[in-house]
């Protein structure tokens, strides 16, 4: 059925709960996974609206640094969890102003025929204005995308 899964995680403790149930399908289905993270860019109104009040800024040099250093700790508890369960994983990240559309990339760019991932479920209102990078997922993947809530 599925031979090449795509995890795409942001650390969360609703992400790590689709990661584990991915890894489950996987080991089930004998196919191998690939753990995604996709990395927010620096954040140029934020070094604006600090400099405008005085506030020290993280250099975006540093910026990166760190959300490269949180990238590899997520990344390496999906390779620990996938190893405890013996499905082979590689895992990969990115610097991406739209999340959604560096998992889609990703997933097209691997070869994956499965996307699993967490959704937040945010409705309404809320979900208007937050956006969901899960429903820009599922929009436009064109590969079968499963929704773990």
């Amino acid at each position: 059925m599925y031979k090449h899964i795509l995890i795409p995680t942001d650390g969360s403790a609703l992400s790590d709960k689709a990661v584990d149930a991915a890894i489950t399908l996987a080991k089930l289905l004998g196919a191998r996974i690939t753990a995604f993270h996709a990395m927010e860019p620096y954040p140029l109104q934020g070094a604006y609206a600090a400099e405008a009040s005085g506030v020290a800024e993280l250099q975006p040099e540093i910026f990166a640094e760190r959300s490269e250093v949180y990238a590899k700790r997520v990344l390496e508890a999906v390779g620990r969890a996938a190893a405890a369960a013996n499905v082979q994983c590689t895992t990969g990240y990115a610097t991406a102003h739209s999340p959604s559309q560096a998992i889609v990339e990703k997933a097209d760019k691997e070869k994956c025929d499965l996307i699993v991932m967490a959704s937040h479920g945010r409705r309404g209102f809320e979900g208007f204005l937050l956006g969901s990078e899960t429903q820009k997922v599922l929009t436009h993947s064109s590969i079968p995308v499963l929704v773990y809530r």
